[in-house]
């Protein structure tokens, strides 16, 4: 859904990380469609560029398939050129409403028969609308492809839209509509957008609301369907490692015979003049956020580019917005640009703490904007802004959804031919039209202003109870029968092929050095991190030593300050950043350059001072509203009942710790934590094994260790017992609920793999999940429920998540529960098995289509301690597992009885 771009840029002080693990999401951001033909060639044959085959279908389906071998993986995106701007007055959500339709069922494909196919491919199966575009996705094995292509078809020829499974879907979608009701910053936007487009279809956002879905029926989204997703509105879209003729081929035969239908026309826009005012918010975040909006250009203005690179000028770390940090005047400071179609939001965000003066804090962002103004950009941030645009375009062929993403962005959305053409529009740019478009959009009798308190949690209620006794059956899993076209590839489980050959080296002063050579994109990626962890390495009384430290690595190096080594990254086009989690994305023919920069600021930061004495003030004030934040109190409460109170967990930075540090604790905190022998660097890209490793070890091998290994072990725990808390928070409508507990076994026990390969049939998969058919497609109490378990060296944490209005709290614990308690009674059916096992075995070749996810698999697996090739090793325990063998892990392992329970939202349950 249509999110807010560009929001905190800085790194916030740090929640808890019990276990040391990973965890990454991915937000799709909304935009819009533009108008314009999209692709270029109306042949039936087809246009080849490169590695590119553009067609469009006889009926009008426009075709792109775009080669990528780096994993024998695909992404089909489908666009279909209709959102909210379509969507009939006074039902802004029928788009939305029908996107979920699309996966409750079509004539010869009903819902339960789309799940079990979606999760047996093992990749990411979903769906967005933004205001002029829809767009559907499947990532999954490239041999697959054919079933992507079948699920399209049908689904375009038509769905079913029962009133029924309309009644159904209502109430998990009001559930999402209550879920980001429940973010201030989400209803800061709507509210945003209603002033800046007033009269216009951008004034409401994709989302839909409570009271239009009430009034929603089947036969209206059915209409809605029948009359935009037709091949004449579409595009296709195809990455991966395929054969553009014959992916071709596959979609003349499978789509061909769709009908083409008239299209209705489009809304217009005719935007009034901004009225300036201001917005006041509170949110429930630890900090507060002034911001000052414009109304820019959209991608149909002649002025987008120029938009573009002003908005990263405007943002550069070596620019006078981002000052006020390094001053610290704020905690962090950008100037965003969301764009759609036919306009834009420009606007410079800068956050300050609990307690802090918003009103002064605005007169400083305008007294900044209107410097800019008066002067002009330099030439020099203009090309640096233009030089990051063009090496973007390089770096986003390291992801196989993210180049499916960029086409579908560039063709649909924006209407170009290609993503190139974003970056030769770019490259056009000139520092006039930089300044003039600077002059044209950065009107202050023009712009909104708004301002986002924090506001403070109550106190957090511990509870005996659970909110009141429910009872429910579990539902039995049903055989699916699935269609001819996909029974055989579903069906079929083998071991699969991974495309990783890593080289490993370690260096003489005990650096881990990982080798993965990619030849995708012109692009070296480094990925490092130092095995650490704070609570247990801190000493006391200095908690929060380790966020100071992290925020001094952007004050440069002991040889450049901090705007002279921004500029040196700016040079080489480099995207960088220091840490214990350390990362370089660089053009191939700059990659020593960039090791050197990373190296230099990773080994010899330059740790000044005067800058430790200027963000310290401003470090404890943030402390001091995270500590009354309700998201810090919910996590807060998630440690106490699951660990003991000396439990280094329980331990976390306050404002009197931070206001009695040092410089002297910082440093010497880093000289104890950054050490070689705890390091571990990844470098992915196109490279040699050869050059990678004379370049790290030209630039990290001086680096040396002294002393003892700090320990970074968490102790193990007991079994908690159970509790319940609530966490006021007045900003939302709906609660948000975690059910945990500690579980006896750690990392090397091979019965986690039982345990893995059953949650993905409880909770942990996609749609096809007991929890999501329990509390989602047959009860409609949530948007989303799911449940993971977090294996660790010396503990492992069991959760379950949802999201739901308080009076239904109970009854879906209850569901979870009995669910739970299922698992232990009697053996999954055979097709759930067979299913969990297609999801995890197919995963694993998705889990190798994107740069970023090789080489955060190689450290997980580095700094646990676990071979790089334990993907394939899970994968033969899957294969050979049992239905009674995940029944006993359950039994074993799992306690129903023993889940604490913390809701954070508005009123008890």
């Amino acid at each position: 859904m249509k999110t807010m771009v560009g929001g905190r840029k800085c790194k916030s002080i740090r929640f808890w990380s019990w276990l040391g693990a990973v965890v990454t999401s991915a937000t799709i951001l909304g935009c819009a469609r533009a108008p314009g033909p999209g692709v270029a060639s109306k042949s039936s044959g087809g246009e080849r560029e490169k590695s590119v085959l553009r067609a469009e279908l006889s009926n009008g389906l426009r075709v792109i398939i775009v080669r990528n071998s780096l994993a024998p993986v695909v992404t089909t995106m489908i666009n279909y050129e209709v959102g909210s701007d379509e969507t009939p007055p006074g039902f802004p959500g029928t788009a939305h409403a029908n996107e979920h339709m699309m996966f409750r069922g079509s004539p010869g494909l009903d819902a339960s028969q789309l799940d079990n196919i979606s999760a047996a491919m093992g990749g990411d199966v979903n769906a967005d609308t933004q205001q002029a575009v829809t767009q559907y996705f499947f990532t999954m094995p490239a041999e697959n492809l054919d079933l992507a292509l079948h699920i399209e078809s049908i689904r375009m020829r038509g769905i079913d839209d029962t009133e029924k499974d309309w009644e159904k879907e209502r109430g998990a979608i009001e559930q999402e509509v209550a879920q980001d009701l429940s973010n201030p910053e989400y209803v800061f936007y709507t509210n945003l957008q209603a002033l800046m487009f007033k009269g216009t279809p951008y004034a409401w956002d994709a989302l839909g609301s409570r009271p239009s879905f009430d009034k929603t029926t089947g036969a209206m989204l059915k209409e809605f369907h029948d009359t935009w997703c037709v091949p004449n509105n579409a595009v296709l879209v195809i990455v991966g490692d395929v054969q553009p003729d014959q992916a071709l081929a596959k979609v003349k035969e499978i789509f061909g015979d769709a009908p083409r239908k008239n299209l209705p026309s489009r809304p217009k826009f005719k935007f009034q003049p901004v009225e300036p005012q201001t917005i006041k918010v509170e949110t429930d975040l630890p900090y507060g956020e002034a911001i000052i909006a414009f109304r820019w250009p959209g991608f149909d203005s002649p002025d987008f580019a120029a938009a573009q690179v002003l908005s990263d000028a405007l943002s550069s770390q070596r620019g006078r917005l981002y000052s006020l940090v390094p001053e610290g005047k704020a905690l962090a400071s950008a100037f965003s640009y969301d764009t759609l179609t036919h306009a834009g939001l420009g606007y410079a965000t800068a956050d300050y703490p609990a307690g802090g003066d918003a009103e002064k804090l605005l007169e400083q962002v305008r007294s900044i904007l209107a410097a800019e103004l008066k002067d002009g950009l330099s030439s020099d941030l203009v090309e640096a802004a233009k030089n990051h645009e063009v090496a973007s375009l390089e770096f986003q062929k390291n992801s196989i959804f993210g180049l499916t993403m960029a086409w579908s962005q560039a063709v649909v959305v924006e209407g170009r031919k290609s993503p190139e053409d974003d970056v030769e529009a770019i490259r056009k740019v000139t520092v006039a039209d930089v300044n003039r478009v600077a002059r044209k959009y950065l009107q202050s009798n023009h712009a909104i202003t708004a301002i986002l308190s924090p506001h403070p949690s109550g106190k957090p209620v511990s509870q005996k109870t659970f909110g009141g006794a429910e009872s429910f059956a579990s539902s039995d899993a049903m055989a699916v029968k699935l269609p001819d076209w996909a029974a055989a590839a579903v069906e079929r489980l083998e071991l699969p092929q991974s495309m990783l050959h890593p080289v490993v080296t370690v260096l003489p002063n005990g650096l881990k050095l990982i080798v993965q050579p990619e030849s995708v994109s012109d692009s070296v990626s480094v990925y490092g991190r130092v095995k650490n962890n704070p609570d247990v390495e801190t000493e006391p009384g200095k908690e929060g030593v380790d966020d100071a430290l992290g925020q001094l690595f952007s004050f440069g190096i002991r040889t450049l300050d901090r705007v002279a080594f921004q500029k040196a990254l700016d040079d080489i086009a480099a995207n960088e950043s220091a840490g214990s989690d350390f990362t370089l994305q660089v053009l191939s023919e700059n990659f020593e350059r960039g090791v050197q920069l990373l190296a230099d600021n990773e080994l010899s930061p330059a740790l000044p001072e005067d800058a430790f004495n200027i963000l310290q003030p401003q470090l404890a004030a943030e402390v001091a509203g995270e500590l009354e934040s309700p998201g810090f109190l919910h996590q807060r409460a998630i440690a106490k009942g699951l660990f003991p109170a000396s439990d280094p967990a329980q331990r976390h930075a306050t404002p009197e710790t931070i206001k009695g540090l040092t410089m002297s604790d910082v440093t010497h905190y880093y000289q104890k934590v950054f050490r070689p022998d705890l390091t571990t660097i990844v470098v992915v890209g196109n490279v040699t094994p050869e050059r990678a490793q004379a370049v790290i070890e030209k630039y990290f091998g001086s680096w040396h260790a002294e002393g003892t290994k700090p320990d970074t072990l968490w102790p193990a725990v007991p079994a908690n017992e159970p509790w319940a808390t609530t966490v006021p928070d007045s900003s939302r409508v709906q609660d948000d609920v975690d059910l945990s507990e500690t579980l006896g076994l750690t990392l090397s026990n091979p019965d986690r793999y039982a345990l893995e390969l059953g949650n993905n049939v409880l909770g942990g998969g996609l749609s096809t999940t007991r929890l999501f058919h329990d509390l989602r497609q047959e009860s409609g109490l949530v948007y989303s429920v799911g449940s993971t378990m977090t294996f660790g060296e010396t503990r492992t944490i069991y959760t379950a998540s949802y999201g739901c209005d308080p009076p239904n709290v109970a009854k879906a614990r209850a569901m979870i529960v009995n669910d739970l308690k299922a698992m232990q009674d009697r053996d999954v059916t055979p097709g759930e098995l067979l299913q969990a096992k297609g999801m995890l075995l197919r995963g694993i070749p998705h889990s190798e289509s994107s740069l970023s996810r090789i080489a955060q698999g190689f450290l997980y697996r580095a700094t646990h301690d676990l071979p790089l090739d334990e993907p394939m090793n899970a994968a033969r325990h899957y294969l050979e597992l049992t239905a009674p063998e995940v029944r006993a892990a359950f039994a074993k392992w799992i306690r129903p009885d023993g889940l604490g329970q913390v809701n954070q939202g508005p009123t008890p349950p």
